[in-house]
């Protein structure tokens, strides 16, 4: 299987791209086009690396491919100050979405921050309706798209910084906006240092609430963070969560053959069946993974899916990692062997993961299983 950057990978003679599919962790400052970014720097007066688009794509690749979080973070200093206007997140969502559909996307969950991009005046009320309104415009274009109309639904998972103190004011404007298109909340930002024991106020108020929640937690920092997602934050879901594979051991392999012994955490985490947002491109960049290695072969993907973990494929930042779900999905079968039902399961893991009720989860598991049945 040949794998194209912007190309159309198969597996088993089907096009991976054509295939439904479910993303959970992806951020809107992180899925900029490149072109928008210098459009859009343009008409604010910002002033941007390089003026084509070609070249600033490479740019953001080059940053990010730092092995840090804290300087792969660095880059959403220029997305970010693209979108403080009302004009700009609307058009940034509106083509979030329609890249998605493109991608083979039936269902995706925007996160992002709202705290972020007021420096212009916004408030955070009117980001959040700036974004909804591009967000069904994107939906709309999608559906209508005369090369061959896509439907497409996107949810916004309202996001609080967790190295700053507004987090209850967030989680208040996420529950505030619930039926007009939020579906849960997140922290993000750099974790090492700041748990999400910080915001128990914030989480105690989204569990009163009933309001879904899931943390950035295990990319960046290990099993104590792991440990305060799920005990302070409640989190129903582990973004990236790749360290929880710290919490295993191999006592034994032959061949293919592995004996693992599970920590109390690991096992609570499979047992449990909370999704892990694995995002493999971004956490080779990140160096997420580096405990195993700095190859996607390293990556401890492989092993989760297998001792059965709910893992889920995500890109995390398509702009800083260049990639798709669809890329993701081939390097992985590419890397792993995987199979068209391998690459399934991850979507019915996703599916299953959705901050949606279980009527519309069966809905999409549906429509997952239609599509892979061709």
């Amino acid at each position: 299987m040949a794998i194209a950057q912007h190309g159309d990978p198969t597996l088993e003679g089907v096009s991976i791209r054509s295939l439904p599919k479910v993303s959970l962790h992806d951020h809107l400052d992180g899925a900029l086009r490149p072109q928008t970014i210098i459009e859009l720097a343009d008409e604010i007066g910002h002033e941007v690396p390089t003026g084509d688009a070609d070249d600033l794509a490479d740019w953001f690749e080059d940053q990010s491919d730092s092995g840090s979080l804290v300087e792969y973070l660095k880059t959403f200093d220029l997305t970010t100050a693209v979108m403080q206007t009302a004009d700009g997140l609307r058009r940034v969502a509106r083509e979030f979405v329609e890249d998605l559909a493109a991608d083979g996307v039936i269902y995706g969950e925007v996160r992002w921050a709202p705290e972020q991009h007021l420096a212009r005046g916004l408030s955070l009320e009117e980001a959040v309706e700036a974004v909804q309104e591009g967000i069904e415009e994107g939906e709309d274009a999608a559906s209508s798209d005369r090369r061959g109309g896509r439907d497409i639904r996107v949810g916004q998972l309202i996001t609080a910084m967790r190295h700053t103190n507004r987090s209850l004011e967030i989680a208040e404007l996420a529950v505030a906006f619930r039926g007009r298109g939020a579906v849960g909340f997140d922290i993000a930002g750099p974790e090492d240092g700041f748990p999400a024991s910080n915001h128990r106020v914030a989480f105690d108020y989204l569990a009163s609430e009933f309001f879904p929640v899931t943390v950035h937690a295990g990319e960046a920092a290990g099993l104590d963070s792991i440990r305060s997602a799920l005990i302070d934050g409640r989190a129903l879901r582990l973004g990236h969560g790749v360290r929880i594979a710290e919490d295993l051991e191999i006592v034994q392999q032959k061949g293919d053959e592995v004996l693992v012994t599970f920590g109390d955490l690991a096992r609570w985490v499979r047992d449990r069946e909370i999704p892990l947002e694995l995002s493999p491109s971004s956490n080779l960049q990140t160096g997420a993974i580096a405990k195993w290695g700095t190859a996607l072969e390293d990556h401890p993907f492989d092993l989760l899916y297998q001792l059965g973990f709910a893992v889920t494929v995500n890109v995390d930042n398509r702009t800083m990692s260049r990639t798709s779900l669809t890329r993701e999905l081939a390097l992985l079968a590419e890397t792993f062997d995987y199979r068209l039902e391998d690459l399934e399961a991850f979507q019915l893991n996703a599916a299953a993961g959705a901050f949606l009720s279980v009527e519309e989860r069966e809905e999409l598991i549906e429509l997952i299983g239609e599509g892979f049945a061709g």
